[in-house]
């Protein structure tokens, strides 16, 4: 490991791929406030926004596998730089497109652009940082990642007020670019830093993640509670607001951004206090436990009594969202380090995997039952019904005790 930088390096270092992650994250739960308008300046329906929106997720997840491969070989400021050039271009393409195909594409490279960001911060901090420091690095650029969600909350929704969503959206294409240059200006290679292990041998250890008991264990939860929440915060939660309880686009961003809020609390929970808790002898596995069955409970309640304290039950799926991570250390702590970034991108391959799935197949499955003479409230509490019918199994997968390894 590379000698740890001079305090004075430690903005240098952490800030342009926190600003990374902000971005990301900001893209990802985006058309939450943006989708409506979408919707009612193209007639889109619930079946084509969720496409459209999903489209980020499948790129992003497809980007999975090989970028923790090249994250391996040629190291996070090449990579990160390269590819926040091409999200800058897929906004761009979507700030300038009038038809679904065109924003499909935009949303596409956005998702494929900004693929490396969290786990190019990952590699970047092992480059940089004593080990020591890793949890609290990670917390706190995921509590960039929760600031960008904030963003793309009640601020987005003040800001359409003023402008169109197309000026927004080239605002944004600018400032993914100055982070792609910063990253790539700023940011220094790690001393004696080699490429890694040929492509072969990269493949091979791929297969051994996907050959693991372990892995399996907590791939189902990647996929369905990860996922899912990451499927209806993105898009979904707006219009269950809007079509279950009413509420109109401003009540709306409020909700979002406290849902935001709180995912930030727990992100820096998990910065200030995820290694002190280790060292008093507290499980990770059963924070992550518990927290999944909180989230599982509130999702519950969300689904089957929308009116009953939505602005309590909606913040605290936030925060149990945010515990989700606590899965990527579960999982790669089972691998040697030479594997870890190759576990952590497998799982978030299966994660955004299933925010697209989901995400899709919610709008898909709330327009069949409308097609069918169902009401709008009665589709999307089935759909959300089904999606919490698929969660809890996930959930009874990983705590069955034949699956402990």
């Amino acid at each position: 490991m590379s000698n740890p930088p001079h305090q004075a390096n430690w903005l240098r270092l952490f800030l342009p791929f926190a600003a990374g992650y902000f971005l990301s994250y900001l893209f990802r739960t985006v058309n939450a406030v943006i989708g409506p308008v979408l919707a009612r300046e193209l007639n889109l329906a619930d079946n084509a926004l969720g496409l459209l929106t999903s489209t980020y997720f499948l790129a992003f997840g497809a980007a999975q596998l090989p970028l923790g491969m090249l994250l391996d070989r040629y190291g996070p400021r090449r990579v990160e730089s390269a590819l926040l050039l091409l999200a800058g271009t897929g906004v761009a393409v979507f700030a300038m497109s009038d038809t679904l195909g065109g924003l499909a594409i935009g949303r596409a490279l956005i998702g494929l652009g900004v693929s490396a960001c969290l786990m190019a911060s990952f590699k970047a901090f092992a480059l940089w940082f004593p080990p020591e420091r890793q949890a609290s690095l990670t917390g706190w650029v995921m509590a960039a990642g929760g600031l960008g969600a904030l963003a793309a909350s009640k601020p987005l929704e003040i800001a359409i007020g003023f402008t169109s969503w197309r000026v927004i959206a080239l605002g944004f294409a600018v400032a993914t670019v100055i982070v792609a240059a910063v990253i790539w200006f700023r940011v220094p290679d790690a001393h004696g830093e080699h490429k890694g292990a040929g492509f072969a041998e990269q493949l091979a250890g791929v297969k051994t993640v996907f050959s693991s008991r372990h892995f399996w264990r907590y791939a189902p939860m990647g996929l369905m509670m990860t996922g899912g929440f990451m499927a209806v915060q993105g898009l979904w939660a707006s219009r269950w607001m809007m079509v279950l309880e009413h509420m109109d686009r401003a009540a709306v961003a409020v909700r979002l951004t406290w849902i935001s809020g709180a995912m930030l609390a727990g992100f820096l929970f998990m910065g200030f206090f995820a290694t002190g808790l280790v060292r008093r002898g507290v499980k990770l596995e059963k924070v992550y436990i518990g927290s999944m069955v909180a989230a599982l409970i509130s999702f519950a309640l969300i689904s089957l009594q929308p009116g009953f304290a939505g602005d309590l039950l909606w913040p605290i799926l936030g925060i149990c969202f945010s515990l989700s991570n606590i899965a990527y250390s579960l999982v790669s702590q089972a691998f040697p380090p030479s594997l870890s970034g190759r576990a952590n991108t497998a799982l978030n391959l299966l994660v955004f995997a299933g925010a697209f799935g989901l995400q899709w197949g919610i709008g898909g499955f709330v327009d069949l039952l409308q097609a069918q003479g169902w009401a709008s409230e009665a589709a999307f509490r089935a759909a959300f019904l089904s999606l919490l019918g698929g969660q809890a199994l996930a959930l009874v997968w990983l705590v069955l005790p034949h699956r402990r390894t």
